[in-house]
């Protein structure tokens, strides 16, 4: 991950990529460092529950979401093995279960949308398989914003308690792994190490890539 790249700050700008919205499990999120080496070892021999073929399934459905271009994609930037490690550190018990029911829901729903498991779909049957999870995630979380809060007593579970939905998790997980690495930072993104010459009139014309933050 990005040298010198505290979580709270990598927490904050993928919730700015996403629009502002709150990262799963985010306080837990907080609590780690970035660990290269952990990440090796997790794409090696597995970490928690996840196995290695886990990470790779992960690493594909991140790649999906952010492919190889002119940069590096999410799986150079080891973001299936960066997925398993903070569901593993992170997640709360029951949200684990959800995003582990939902790799399961995944390769389902390619086999019955392409003949095939995730793992073997060719890339456009990937595509069109997440882009119809990404909206159906979407509708699902919308509808529970908008559901009234319940009035039924304290313990009883509400709408915003609730784990979001699993490819909410994988985005999101894929979005932060992938803009925290250093293949994010310094690929997809344009980076000069600070400090450096103050300049506060940079030429920025359409087409350009973003700056990436200074850790």
């Amino acid at each position: 991950m990005a040298t010198g790249m505290t979580r709270r700050e990598a927490w904050r700008r993928v919730s700015a990529l996403m629009g502002g919205l709150a990262l799963m499990d985010a306080e837990a999120l907080l609590a780690g460092a970035f660990d290269e080496a952990a990440l090796d070892q997790a794409m090696a021999g597995g970490i928690g529950e996840f196995t290695a073929s886990d990470i790779a399934f992960l690493d594909e459905i991140a790649d999906t979401i952010l492919p190889a271009t002119t940069t590096p994609g999410a799986k150079a930037a080891k973001t299936g093995a960066f997925m398993a490690l903070m569901v593993t550190d992170a997640y709360t018990d029951r949200n684990r279960q959800v995003f582990r029911e939902g790799m399961r829901q995944v390769d389902e729903a390619c086999r019955a949308a392409a003949g095939t498991s995730f793992m073997h779909a060719t890339p456009a049957q990937r595509l069109t398989l997440l882009e119809a999870l990404d909206r159906e995630q979407r509708t699902a979380m919308e509808e529970r914003a908008e559901a009234p809060r319940s009035r039924a007593p304290a313990a009883a579970s509400r709408p915003e308690d609730e784990p979001p939905h699993y490819f909410r998790m994988m985005k999101e997980l894929a979005l932060l792994g992938y803009f925290t690495s250093e293949i994010g930072y310094r690929h997809a993104m344009r980076y000069i190490e600070s400090p450096g010459r103050f300049d506060p009139c940079a030429p920025h014309v359409p087409g350009d890539k973003t700056w990436a933050p200074h850790a």
